[in-house]
């Protein structure tokens, strides 16, 4: 999530007040720095099925770690981590809901993002990864996809149903690893 820094006149990442419980959560479940082959397979059906060359399941720490990542063969290639603050991820944190973005360009707050630049972004869908044990609800990270080309508005409710069998999916790996 973002909030608008008067000094800077910018929109900056919002503090994180679960970032030590979710570090921490991750460590417990062996999730906080590795590649996971079973994420991996979930992050290539989604792709695939989406259409686009890159899908991720993207656990966020100070960082963002790509334990689940699918690059289509001919993309630019891209690494198992990124800045927190680049790209859309951090901003699903703190929803309860998935984030659809068919044409990121005609969002003013995140069409200046440095993965627009880099990758070329056009189109983001990502769900929240929400882990609910022993009382306590802390976000994960996200299963999202990201291509080059704007979308149709009338995708977003497919691209949403996408994303959100991807987290469910994600879930419940996770609960049976």
């Amino acid at each position: 999530m973002t909030v608008f820094d008067t000094e800077s006149g910018l929109h900056v990442t919002a503090p994180d007040h679960d970032l030590r419980e979710r570090t921490e959560l991750l460590k417990q479940l062996r999730l906080d720095d590795e590649a996971i082959p079973e994420l991996d397979a979930i992050a290539k059906e989604l792709g695939e099925a989406a259409g686009q060359p890159w899908a991720m399941v993207n656990f966020i720490t100070d960082q963002q770690h790509f334990a689940g990542l699918y690059v289509a063969p001919g993309a630019q290639p891209v690494g198992r981590s990124m800045v927190r603050a680049h790209g859309y991820c951090p901003d699903v944190l703190d929803r309860p809901v998935a984030l659809i973005l068919p044409d990121v360009c005609s969002h003013p707050r995140f069409k200046s993002n440095q993965v627009v630049d880099y990758l070329g972004v056009r189109t983001y869908a990502g769900a929240p990864l929400i882990h609910n044990a022993t009382g306590i609800t802390i976000t994960l990270g996200t299963v999202c996809f990201i291509g080059p080309e704007p979308l149709p508005q009338e995708t977003g409710q497919a691209n949403r149903a996408l994303v959100n069998a991807a987290r469910d999916t994600v879930m419940n790996t996770i609960r049976n690893r």
